[in-house]
């Protein structure tokens, strides 16, 4: 319970609290930015700018045991406008980085596939899948940070995954198989 008496303090107006609290989390906080960004320095400006708008809105935080929700909810939000200014929100990246580190060609695919199928998802589908699957939050969690019922979430989250495997199978670069496409 720690770092929950270090948000209170934060929430309180404690620099030094907000600031470990804010080192705890950076890691995740710029993956969650490149995720979305996927380049470095847009990952870092909005890693910075959701620090700022934190900072700026600890006091508004409801349950100070959400605070890492709250904070990638302020991250996701942060990185949608930052593409929306530039114009790039419908531009789907590719992420060099992870694939040059994977010397399994097949996996590299994969996960060109499965980042290409993310990044055609709808903002809100999207956001889900990223929740749920990438910062492993319940449902009770996402539902209670959108402010929505339960059944709501599910429902959304059971479209985000249907989606997701129609992307998956209509746009994949590598197949497994190639007698399911009749190419030999």
């Amino acid at each position: 319970m720690c770092e929950l008496n270090k948000v209170k303090k934060a929430m309180a107006g404690n620099k030094i609290a907000f600031q470990e609290l804010v080192l705890q989390e950076k890691d995740n906080l710029y993956r969650m930015a490149y995720i979305y960004m996927k380049n470095e320095n847009d990952a870092l400006d909005v890693v910075h700018e959701s620090v700022f708008k934190a900072y700026k809105s600890i006091k508004k935080l409801k349950d100070p045991s959400y605070f890492s929700t709250w904070l990638t909810r302020i991250i996701i939000n942060t990185s949608i406008d930052f593409l929306k200014k530039k114009n790039l929100y419908d531009v789907v990246p590719v992420d060099y980085e992870e694939v040059q580190g994977d010397i399994n060609h097949a996996k590299v695919e994969e996960r060109l596939d499965l980042l290409h199928a993310i990044n055609q998802l709808e903002e809100r589908f999207k956001t889900l899948i990223l929740l749920r699957y990438y910062k492993d939050l319940s449902i009770k969690e996402i539902a209670r940070d959108f402010n929505c019922p339960e059944g709501t979430i599910k429902a959304q989250l059971h479209r985000a995954t249907t989606k997701l495997r129609m992307n998956l199978k209509e746009g994949t670069v590598y197949e497994e198989d190639p007698k399911r496409n009749g190419t030999n």
